[in-house]
């Protein structure tokens, strides 16, 4: 029965494990951004202000935060020998925490907290996650020329 198990495992290289999650960043990131986008052109101004604050945000959440999440990960993925299950891109643990950080945004966007502030936090996420993908990147990139 395990055996059995064993071959409907969508299993995929090293490779295709990191490029996978460099692009659900990369996803997620670009997602984050248009929200963020959408809400400051149907503002009545300040669109510069509340941009570069939700840049200078990422600039700080992407060294200080999401970094490390990708050097964690990067540790996990690195030593893997062989393929593994598609889904091991991020742990389970990563998983769960990725069921909250969407209740979390889906709860900030039916708040009461006005768009124009609420896209600061969606850009400074957004762009930070696209950044902090591009680590995944350049390692797949270095991997691929050794």
């Amino acid at each position: 029965m395990n055996a059995h198990i064993h071959k409907l495992t969508p299993a995929v290289p090293k490779p295709v494990l990191l490029l996978l999650a460099a692009l659900m960043w990369i996803g997620v990131g670009i997602l984050l951004l248009s929200l963020a986008s959408s809400w400051l052109h149907r503002s009545a101004g300040h669109v510069f202000v509340f941009s570069a604050f939700g840049v200078g945000a990422a600039l700080v959440v992407h060294h200080f935060g999401f970094l490390r999440v990708v050097d964690k990960n990067l540790a996990r993925l690195l030593p893997m020998q062989g393929k593994r299950c598609l889904f091991a891109f991020i742990s389970w643990k990563s998983y769960l925490i990725a069921a909250l950080m969407i209740a979390m945004g889906w709860t900030l966007r039916h708040s009461p907290i006005p768009k124009p502030y609420l896209a600061v936090v969606y850009i400074a996420i957004g762009l930070a996650l696209i950044l902090s993908s591009i680590r995944y990147l350049r390692v797949l990139l270095a991997q691929r020329q050794s």
